[in-house]
């Protein structure tokens, strides 16, 4: 497993890939925080990074499709996956070795962003950033970014083209992320069944952690999801 991980970072960092993905992370939330009109933190005289927060999962969710694309798709394409399967690695540690690069990749993406911590520290003049809704918000952005790598990851075992693998990712993070949020609101589902509905989405996890508060239910929830997309994915290259 571990040799596995070690060959992803270095297909994300030999070239520019893991470069461009951080930068480009950097860039679009530098511009929507602190350029935009209406979303800038500047213009709102209040010590918070809840925009940033509100806004980096939809980021994330083309990000990491776009990093993830190519880590099976370019396998099944190339013919290298038939050699990875005759070395000594279950199907677990092949697909493990490739999440937890996956993940490292995405503390890399996460980590530059404590600038903006600092730098709304720096122009903070009486009450400072809450550290405990700082903590709970980091901690789900890195959860949500888990769930979309395994989603990603999965996609990409169903198919030679990256693209493909690409567009179908992207689809089921939107569809788990905000999908089953906008069901919730139908006229159909009222009475205290939108709330249910809710709940099988990862915004509404999402925001549960941003609280600053981290529940049980929250963390089983990211893990069974996880869980679930890395097994159909053994499964699924188990069979080739």
């Amino acid at each position: 497993m571990y040799s596995i991980c070690i060959k992803e970072l270095n297909r994300f960092f030999s070239n520019l890939t893991g470069y461009i993905a951080i930068v480009l992370f950097l860039l679009v939330c530098s511009i929507y925080l602190f350029l935009l009109p209406g979303s800038s933190i500047l213009d709102n005289n209040y010590a918070s990074l809840a925009e940033f927060f509100s806004m980096a999962p939809w980021v994330l969710m083309f990000l990491i499709p776009a990093l993830t694309m190519h880590t099976l798709a370019d396998e099944f394409k190339s013919g290298t996956f038939e050699l990875l399967k005759t070395k000594p690695l279950t199907a677990w540690q092949i697909i493990l070795g490739k999440y937890v690069a996956i993940l490292l990749v995405m503390i890399f993406v996460i980590v530059p962003t404590i600038l903006y911590v600092l730098t709304i520290k720096t122009l903070a003049t009486q009450v400072g950033i809450d550290s405990g809704g700082l903590v709970g918000s980091y901690v789900g952005l890195f959860l949500l970014a888990a769930v979309f790598a395994a989603v990603s990851l999965c996609c990409s075992g169903f198919t030679s083209n990256a693209v493909v693998a690409f567009l179908i990712s992207s689809f089921v993070c939107l569809l788990l992320y905000y999908g089953f949020n906008a069901m919730s609101k139908l006229p159909l589902f009222t009475g205290g069944t939108d709330y249910y509905i809710q709940m099988f989405g990862i915004d509404f996890h999402y925001r549960s952690v941003s609280r600053g508060v981290i529940d049980t239910r929250d963390v089983i929830y990211f893990a069974t999801v996880i869980y679930f997309f890395l097994l159909v994915t053994v499964k699924k290259i188990s069979k080739k």
